[in-house]
């Protein structure tokens, strides 16, 4: 419950910053050390570039606990605020936020294992096991993004539902949600909306 406070009653700029400001701070000061190491060395070594590349996941893992971390708080947190007979599916809602979740973070876990053993030992990949690999991520893939879209779905009609005090449909948050698609800009118009709404009296045991 705090953590969804700290979220709804965020600025937009806090939200902006955590999830964009500092991983581009990182990734910049990163990338300038890869290129730095490599250029000093009489003998540049590409292997360099996959050892920085280890640090990319934990920007990500900062990226996606912003966004997923939003998300969920405005998704659930906002749910007391629902009118009376607005209903939304939260149970699906969960469903939805953990996949891509989970398929993200896996991801990111082969992408340190593969940078380690690539700079421990290069050797000569296997095109078997590549193809294989893409044969499984390629669906997981699409239907991750298709459970992202789901989120940013959700979270508009939620917030769009609690203003206007009955359910809303698409026609009525259609702009919201490609505010949140366009997050970076988005998050300057949507959260001070989220923060008014976070401000509002929660009705007692209607959390789902």
């Amino acid at each position: 419950m705090q953590i969804i406070r700290t979220f709804l009653r965020a600025k937009h700029w806090q939200i902006f910053v955590i999830a964009f400001g500092i991983p581009v701070v990182f990734q910049t000061a990163i990338m300038g050390f890869m290129f730095g190491s490599m250029t000093n060395s009489p003998e540049p070594n590409p292997l360099v570039m996959l050892d920085f590349m280890k640090f990319y996941p934990l920007i990500t893992l900062l990226y996606l606990g912003a966004i997923f971390g939003w998300f969920w708080s405005v998704s659930i947190g906002l749910q007391p605020q629902l009118p009376e007979g607005a209903k939304m599916k939260t149970k699906q809602f969960k469903f939805f936020f953990f996949i891509p979740l989970i398929y993200i973070i896996a991801i990111l876990i082969g992408m340190i294992f593969a940078a380690n053993y690539l700079t421990i030992d290069p050797a000569e990949p296997e095109f078997g096991l590549i193809f294989a690999g893409f044969a499984i991520i390629f669906p997981l893939h699409f239907f991750s993004m298709f459970c992202i879209f789901y989120l940013m779905y959700f979270a508009a009609k939620t917030i769009k539902t609690v203003e206007m005090g009955r359910m809303a449909t698409f026609s009525d948050f259609g702009g919201d949600f490609f505010l949140i698609w366009f997050f970076f800009i988005g998050i300057w118009f949507i959260q001070p909306r989220v923060n008014k709404l976070a401000t509002k009296e929660v009705q007692p045991n209607r959390f789902p």
